[in-house]
């Protein structure tokens, strides 16, 4: 059987990236991106080209220069284009075959995610004007996550709030989660989606998640992505009365806090420094007293919401770190592991130090459950799913009533 293509698009509020995949391929046929887009200083670039100046473009400008580029890789026609959309609500519970229906409920859901929605309409929009004839499915971040039980993923606040205005967690990341409890269940040897895991997805935004049996059960992630781990800059949990207490003490207006959450704080507020760990690592090493602490209070909180997240399972088989700094920062891994002995879990620091950068790999102790890091892959993820949802409708649709 010929293996299909998947056009992925990941359209950010500034960005759009787009990522060719051929079915059950672990590496993209071809890869490209525009950046700073509705700006003078948009461009793209694709790897072995030269960056290309696009000034002003907008996202449908991006693609009409990035599509072309597709077709020295093509050997056969694009099969569909999967979209990832951050934020599904309720209302979307997996990947969609984008129509009327489908994009008013993206938009609906904007409010949920005003920086990535909009974004993410954008480059659907593009693609279904400039691609008209290929099947266009959107693939939801927080699809993965709807298999939550009700003490998970409610708040503790008038039933209104979520009954009418849809106030309750509903956590980000999915399609990475899913991919690496997906990729430790092979690794162990267990059926393709057996397996009690916990999951860190760390990179400039972070989450965890308790994974039983290829099924969510509980992230750190909620309402919005700021909830939960301190990331690059975002704070994560903090006193729900910090705003109030701003509001009086500093006499901040809301615009001003949620920049404060969202724009200055994470690894970045706490170190004065940087929000890239690499950085801040290398800071630490000459003594530098704010990346030391912004690297302590990372992991440490990483490891409280692990270690909380285990109540949501029956057992732990294992713990997977992914993301930019899950899959590259032995010391990230080490630190966050010195505060998980109580769990059993240990990490073996010469295998830790030795793994070498994008590879998958165990670094468990004797004794220890799993500890394994696996590179993530959402734009294939993004490509399964798309493919798997269209075989689905083509089996219905040949299926006698």
């Amino acid at each position: 059987m010929t293996h299909r293509l998947v056009l992925v698009i990941n359209g950010g509020s500034s960005s759009i990236k787009l990522a060719l995949r051929k079915q059950g391929s672990s590496k993209p046929v071809f890869e490209a991106q525009a950046e700073r887009l509705n700006t003078p200083q948009a461009s793209y670039s694709f790897p072995g080209g030269s960056e290309c100046s696009l000034p002003d473009a907008n996202h449908q400008d991006a693609l009409n220069a990035l599509l072309p580029l597709l077709d020295a890789h093509l050997d056969q026609p694009i099969s569909a284009v999967g979209h990832r959309v951050v934020h599904g609500g309720e209302q979307f519970t997996g990947p969609r075959l984008i129509n009327d229906e489908v994009l008013a409920g993206i938009e609906a859901n904007a409010p949920l995610a005003p920086l990535h929605n909009p974004a993410n309409l954008s480059g659907i929009r593009a693609a279904m004007k400039l691609l008209p004839d290929i099947p266009q499915v959107a693939v939801f971040d927080t699809a993965f996550h709807q298999s939550m039980p009700p003490h998970a993923f409610r708040y503790a606040l008038p039933d209104e709030l979520y009954a009418v205005h849809g106030v309750r967690r509903y956590g980000f990341h999915g399609t990475s989660h899913q991919y690496v409890a997906h990729q430790a269940s092979l690794l162990t040897g267990r059926a393709e989606t057996a397996g009690a895991w916990l999951s860190a997805h760390l990179g400039n935004g972070c989450s965890s998640c308790a994974i039983l049996d290829g099924k969510s059960m509980d992230t750190s992630m909620g309402l919005t992505p700021l909830e939960g781990l301190v990331m690059g800059t975002r704070s994560g949990d903090v006193d729900p009365n910090l705003h109030a207490h701003l509001a009086r003490t500093l006499g901040w207006d809301l615009p001003r806090i949620e920049r404060l959450l969202n724009r200055e704080s994470g690894l970045l507020g706490l170190s004065g420094l940087s929000n890239d760990m690499r950085e801040l690592e290398q800071a630490r090493a000459q003594g530098h007293g704010g990346a030391q602490l912004a690297i302590e209070v990372f992991c440490y909180r990483l490891a409280r919401s692990l270690a909380g997240l285990a109540v949501a399972l029956p057992r732990v088989d294992g713990l997977i770190f992914t993301g930019g700094i899950g899959e590259n920062s032995a010391l990230t891994r080490a630190l966050t592991l010195s505060h998980l002995a109580v769990m059993g879990l240990h990490v073996d620091p010469d295998r830790n130090s030795a793994l070498k950068r994008g590879e998958a790999g165990r670094i468990e102790a004797t004794g220890s459950p799993a500890i394994l890091v696996i590179p993530t892959d959402e734009e294939r993820q993004i490509a399964e799913e798309s493919l798997t949802l269209l075989d689905r409708q083509h089996l219905e649709m040949e299926t006698p009533a």
